[in-house]
């Protein structure tokens, strides 16, 4: 279990290491990363000193080093045109991302869960044809399209909901039904799926041939084991919902992370990305990290993998 545990931490390092480097080396690839955050009237004087002052006029490896040797110290610098530190404007959003992220988590686990089981146990009927064509329109659909339809209809047409803003608990709902749209339809097939390949196995048909009636093999017998994948790939969800509220948050206004990324690139400032970049990986990188190591514990077999 030890050696299990330690393998997964160093993959976490390795894969933060690649994505912090990667955020570092984007703000080079569109040119000089002084002239793209500059005003257009500066002077030529006003350039250099910039330059120096952001530290791009020392060699590039000088640079990442330096950029590499502040994350490690959990400094993850200065937003350029706020003149606050970045790690304090991420933390200042981060709790609406959370909010807008678990909102929308507990709906999947709500909704998409149980019609996933129930259309299994219902397989070819009206009721599964209905639930999985639904799914599949769901996932077919782009989540801005998603979120810009809920505000015509009802933010605008019917007035039942406000349609930006964090002011209240109403604002929650546009918001959260579209971020969740994608994950409820996903984990719904995947909750489906599980199940029927549980509904086949052996000891399925030893409970049927025992006359065991239908309700109580689903609940008893075949549920446990149907949700293993499914828990599995509900904690994985937590963070692609983090990750994935940056269009809902743009689309709504939500004060959080996401939003403030967008600000940041409408604003080009790239110390900001680099920080919120890095910030969300880590965050990702954490929950997939709790999700492989409590897993292991609910099923022995994946310690030796």
């Amino acid at each position: 279990m030890l050696t299990f545990i330690v393998r997964r931490l160093l993959q976490a390092v390795v894969v933060l290491w690649a994505a912090a480097s990667l955020a570092f080396v984007l703000t080079f690839l569109s040119g000089d990363p002084a002239t793209l955050m500059i005003g257009d009237h500066w002077t030529a004087e006003q350039i250099v000193s910039f330059r120096a002052y952001m530290g791009f006029d020392r060699p590039f490896y000088i640079q990442y080093l330096e950029f590499m040797g502040r994350l490690l110290k959990g400094d993850f610098g200065m937003s350029v045109r706020q003149q606050t530190p970045v790690i304090e404007l991420i933390l200042d959003r981060f709790p609406n991302t959370v909010e807008l992220a678990l909102a929308a988590m507990l709906v999947v686990i709500v909704v998409a869960v149980p019609i996933g089981i129930i259309s299994a146990t219902k397989r070819n009927s009206l009721l599964d044809n209905v639930v999985m064509g639904g799914a599949l329109l769901a996932q077919s659909m782009p989540t801005f399209w998603i979120g810009i339809m809920l505000i015509l209809v009802f933010g605008v047409h019917l007035r039942w909901l406000p349609i930006s803003g964090r002011q209240n608990l109403s604002s929650l709902i546009l918001p959260v039904i579209t971020l969740s749209a994608f994950a409820v339809a996903r984990n719904a097939r995947i909750a489906r799926a599980s199940m029927l390949e549980t509904l086949s196995q052996d000891y399925i048909r030893t409970a049927r041939s025992k006359g065991l009636s239908e309700k109580l093999i689903v609940t008893r017998h075949a549920l446990k084991n149907a949700l293993i994948p499914v828990v599995t790939v509900l904690g994985l969800e937590i963070g692609a919902l983090l990750g994935g509220a940056l269009v809902t948050e743009t689309v709504f206004a939500w004060p959080g992370v996401g939003r403030l990324t967008i600000e940041a690139i409408y604003a080009r400032d790239y110390p900001l990305v680099q920080g919120v970049i890095t910030f969300l990986v880590l965050i990702f990188v954490i929950v997939n990290l709790i999700v492989d190591i409590s897993y292991a514990f609910l099923d022995p077999r994946i310690r030796l993998q």
